[in-house]
Parts: structure tokens; C-alpha cells; sequence
């Protein structure tokens, strides 16, 4: 699993890039992969609206949207189980107050 930095530390990161630090120098001594400074710059850039792509709000907005559909998912398939269960076992919802028999 990939190792998770705090925003702060991400922030402090940037600003030491904005400084003139260079990537490969700043990896080295805080211990991060080149790649995720590289990664990190970029997102900001996009958060910034400097550079085409996804946010980090929208793609939170768009991870929570996808965890309410699983979820809601997985209820409509316990619905749909308890309902066929009913019917299997000949059960109305309403007990068959109707005059109507099945």
C-alpha cells in the first residue's frame, strides 16, 4: 500500500520546489520518490487551474459518488433477494388483505 504524507508535508514540499530546490535533491533528503514529487507538483498545478486534468475535490467528489453507488448497490441486491424469497414462499407484502386471491 502506498505510503500516505500529511497535506502540510506535501505543502512544505512544493514550497521548498518553489524556492529553487531541485526534485531529485528534495527526494533524496526527505526520503520520497522523485515520481511523487513530480506527481504532487502536477496536482497542484491542476488544483491551480494551470494545468488540464482532474481536482482533488472533484476526484473526491467523484470517490464518494462511486462509494453511495456500491453501497447502494449491494442494497438493491438484498432487496431484490428478499423480495424473490417472499415469493418463493407464496408470502404477499400485504398479508392479502385484497379480496383477490392469488
Amino acid at each position: 500500500m502506498p505510503r500516505q504524507y500529511s497535506h502540510q508535508f506535501r505543502e512544505r514540499v512544493l514550497s521548498l520546489l518553489d524556492e529553487g530546490r531541485r526534485v531529485d535533491d528534495l527526494a533524496k533528503d526527505l526520503g520520497v520518490s522523485a515520481a511523487t514529487i513530480y506527481k504532487w507538483r502536477r496536482q497542484a498545478r491542476v488544483d491551480a487551474g494551470e494545468a488540464p486534468g482532474t481536482t482533488s475535490e472533484e476526484a473526491a467528489e467523484l470517490a464518494d459518488a462511486k462509494r453511495r453507488i456500491h453501497q447502494l448497490e449491494e442494497e438493491l441486491r438484498a432487496t431484490r433477494l428478499a423480495a424473490s424469497m417472499l415469493k418463493d414462499q407464496g408470502i404477499r407484502p400485504k398479508g392479502g388483505s385484497r379480496s383477490s386471491k392469488p
